[in-house]
Parts: structure tokens; C-alpha cells; sequence
């Protein structure tokens, strides 16, 4: 039986300004979490011709860990994925089988 985690990550993808980038990015993220239980929000801000996507991910995963999430990503994600991405943040938690408030299990 595999566990789930509480899945927080945040990609910032960068281009060139070239007009449609988010509906690009929620394309890209669609192909990679294809059969992952994730939600995005994209915010896209266009500035001195660079095109910025914040992508703030959420939802619950089989991952436990973020070394298990970048292998995830590593093999699912496009060349794209690769050539924008110039930043990302990510938390992992693991939900715990089990009492967790009484600090003896």
C-alpha cells in the first residue's frame, strides 16, 4: 500500500516574450503529472520582453520525499519543461499513519 503526501511545489519557467505561455506551461505540467492528483494555479507576468509562469502546484502524491518527486520529474518531464524552468521550491509531507498529537507512537 503506498502513502500519500501532502505535494507542494512551485516551478518559475522563463522565455523569451512570445505570446500564449501559460496555457503552454499547463500543457507541459498536464503531460508530466498526466496520472498525479495535482492542481496548478499559473500566474503569468510579461516584463522588458521576458515572459515569466509561476506555477504553484498542490495536491496529494505517492511521493516521500523530494529527491522521489525530482526523480518523478526527471523522467516524465520534456525538453521544454528543462529549457524554462529556472526555479522551483517543493515540500514533501509525508501523511503519517497513526496518532500523531501524543508524541508516544
Amino acid at each position: 500500500m503506498s502513502m500519500t503526501s501532502e505535494t507542494y511545489i512551485d516551478f518559475c519557467f522563463v522565455r523569451p516574450e512570445s505570446g500564449g505561455f501559460a496555457a503552454e506551461i499547463d500543457e507541459l505540467l498536464k503531460q508530466t503529472f498526466a496520472k498525479k492528483r495535482l492542481n496548478w494555479f499559473l500566474e503569468e507576468k510579461i516584463s522588458e520582453g521576458i515572459e515569466i509562469v509561476v506555477a504553484e502546484i498542490k495536491g496529494m502524491s505517492n511521493w516521500q520525499s523530494e529527491e522521489e518527486t525530482i526523480q518523478f520529474i526527471e523522467e516524465h518531464a520534456g525538453e521544454a519543461f528543462w529549457e524554462y524552468l529556472q526555479g522551483y521550491k517543493m515540500f514533501i509531507y509525508p501523511v503519517l499513519k497513526g496518532c500523531n498529537s501524543c508524541g508516544t507512537h
